[in-house]
């Protein structure tokens, strides 16, 4: 009978870069290059030419390694440039500097000139890498600019809103209340003249702190120490007149804390969120994973519109400071794995185990 035994496989599929390089996968550009013998260039992982017989293919550890070996970088990947997501990167950070060092936020199709690219293509790539368009990084520049101003002494409440760039005041005092939870006069103050109700409860996880302003539940503060998380709400707000909660607030805290025991008896109240227009769009995306369910950090970047900006997502969960309302307990490394939690690591494990999340 003939053999019809299958034909050895030959060793470059045998070995794992083979895979990235047939999934075309960026994540292992850094990593090594290929060369292919009968075209006699060298490429990254990602190229999207066409893909090469196996049995042509040589792996290299690092560009200098493949052009020893005789081969020319690729005029298609460029693998001999930074990677495409780095320059797009350097771009866009000349052009946050652009934004920070102008007195007054250039127009849309100035920026994209000084990054070489159209407005459109400009725009995309800003938002893709940033998270927020170039007219809300330039708003929350100007944010950070007057709070700044407003902590320096002898500065003017008009002197602070003008020096960080607002052509108008009436344009700051549009979203001044979003972004610092009080009239800018209050904030310079250190909060004076803002009443904050809070109360201190205990459960399982420890010490809880839940404190509120007129407009709804501003942190939900939890760590061992229970003097040290009032501290850390009087530093937000030197000025503030803290108020010990009253029997009605008494409840909202045991409320607070019969979810932290039981997550399935649920958690409405109204909430007092403030933070720059990302931090937002991240903390609304937080709120709709469902309890007993996860998301990764790169699920919540895609669900915001914004799937390169996965760090800056981590960076918004970290800033939350309405634990458990605003659930950052629920997002995890792409692994599965548990990463940083502001309260802990320990009481993320055991928030998640409580809803069945693990």
């Amino acid at each position: 009978m003939p053999d019809e035994r299958r034909p050895a496989e030959n060793p470059t599929e045998q070995d794992p870069r083979w895979r990235a390089v047939v999934a075309r996968d960026s994540a292992f550009d850094d990593a090594f290059v290929y060369s292919v013998a009968t075209t006699g260039v060298y490429c990254r992982p990602s190229c999207a030419a066409r893909r090469a017989k196996p049995e042509n293919v040589q792996f290299h550890e690092t560009r200098a390694d493949a052009e020893r070996a005789g081969f020319r970088p690729c005029k298609r990947c460029r693998p001999d440039l930074p990677a495409l997501a780095e320059r797009h990167a350097a771009k866009v950070v000349a052009v946050c500097r652009l934004i920070e060092a102008a007195e007054e936020s250039p127009g849309l199709d100035e920026l994209a000139r000084a990054a070489g690219l159209s407005t459109y293509h400009f725009h995309r790539l800003f938002k893709s890498v940033t998270g927020v368009t170039p007219k809300a990084y330039a708003q929350a520049h100007r944010i950070r600019r007057v709070r700044e101003e407003l902590s320096r002494q002898g500065a003017t409440v008009t002197d602070a809103i003008y020096g960080a760039g607002f052509t108008s005041s009436g344009r700051f005092y549009a979203v001044s209340d979003q972004v610092l939870g009080m009239t800018p006069t209050e904030y310079r103050a250190g909060g004076a003249d803002t009443d904050i109700h809070f109360a201190i409860g205990e459960c399982s996880l420890g010490s809880i702190l839940v404190a509120r302003t007129g407009r709804g539940v501003c942190a939900i503060l939890m760590g061992d120490d229970a003097d040290a998380l009032a501290r850390d709400l009087q530093d937000r707000f030197p000025n503030a007149r803290l108020i010990g909660g009253d029997a009605g607030f008494e409840d909202m805290v045991a409320k607070v804390v019969g979810y932290v025991e039981m997550p399935s008896r649920g958690l409405d109240l109204p909430l007092d969120i403030r933070g720059t227009v990302f931090q937002q769009r991240v903390w609304r995306a937080l709120r709709d994973i469902p309890p007993g369910s996860t998301a990764t950090y790169a699920d919540v970047a895609r669900t915001i519109g914004s799937p390169k900006s996965v760090r800056a997502v981590a960076g918004a969960c970290a800033a939350n400071t309405i634990a458990i309302a605003i659930p950052c307990h629920r997002v995890v490394r792409t692994d599965g794995t548990l990463s940083g939690y502001r309260w802990g690591v320990e009481r993320k494990r055991t928030l998640l185990k409580r809803e069945g999340a693990l």
